[in-house]
């Protein structure tokens, strides 16, 4: 059997800005890496401010904008396939869009959930990566969806009387949640303040993942490539913002080369260093 992962993202630019240097070191070593991208992102705002004073009448459509941007993401980073599941942007807690009975965040979990089922049965990986069960610094509705769809979809798909004509039941071996470390941070704001930057005071502000890490990733060879894979996004991204783009790839793998993960299940003592550790492929 292939080595096979599958990520599950809830907005274009989210490949970009979670998980993106693990990614494409495995799509380099021959994994087949799969992109779900849960909605279309038409809730979001043109966050560039190279965008700001033209003529909305000169601007494509954000949702197609965010689509080709999309394609371009995944196509550096190295996925091999890009499925959108095609549901509504929830929108922020409080807005209209959150309200719509519509969004990916008021469908039925089965509903949301359904599409994995099919997929995780059809190319039967052997790790998938979604968001984790703590979102309460970023609460989007979204996200917090993405962890309950693939929660449910992995305890469905390995359950033959769920839904029998999407396939044969496939349990995955490997659910991991991808992190923020402080540890992280830390190291990014130490090299920012030696170059007199302030990092953003949400992120200041922000508790850590750190005591769920079982699996820290050495990104060290691929933090370039998740660094154009952001700048793709170029109706989301500034490419002046400090803390994203002042400190380069190169000085960022002497600084800290890592992104870190959470094994669900996990009983390890020990880090692992391999999201494939362990994993039967015969």
């Amino acid at each position: 059997m292939p080595r096979t992962l599958i990520a599950i993202h809830a907005h274009p630019d989210d490949e970009a800005s979670k998980t993106a240097a693990t990614v494409a070191r495995y799509a380099r070593e021959g994994v087949r890496c799969i992109l779900v991208t849960a909605t279309g992102g038409e809730e979001g705002e043109y966050l560039n401010p190279s965008f700001a004073g033209r003529d909305p009448a000169d601007l494509p459509d954000l949702p197609e904008l965010r689509a080709r941007e999309l394609a371009r993401s995944a196509g550096i980073i190295g996925y091999q396939e890009v499925i959108s599941l095609g549901f509504r942007d929830s929108g922020m807690a409080g807005t209209a869009a959150n309200a719509d009975s519509g969004s990916f965040a008021a469908l039925p979990l089965e509903d949301a959930a359904k599409p994995l089922v099919e997929l995780i049965r059809r190319e039967r990986p052997q790790v998938v990566i979604s968001y984790g069960e703590n979102q309460a610094f970023y609460p989007h509705p979204d996200h917090i969806r993405v962890f309950e769809a693939a929660r449910t979809a992995l305890q469905l798909a390995c359950d033959p009387l769920a839904w029998p004509e999407l396939g044969d039941a496939w349990r995955v071996p490997k659910w991991y949640w991808s992190l923020w470390t402080r540890e992280r941070f830390e190291a990014v704001a130490k090299e920012l303040a030696n170059r007199g930057i302030e990092p953003p005071f949400r992120m200041q502000q922000r508790d850590g993942d750190d005591h769920l890490v079982t699996t820290r990733i050495d990104v060290s060879g691929t933090l370039a490539v998740a660094r154009d894979a952001l700048l793709a996004h170029e109706s989301q991204i500034d490419p002046s913002t400090p803390f994203w783009f002042a400190i380069s790839p190169e000085e960022m793998a002497a600084i800290y080369p890592f992104e870190e993960y959470h094994l669900v299940g996990s009983a390890e003592e020990e880090e692992e260093n391999d999201l494939f550790a362990g994993v039967e492929l015969s």
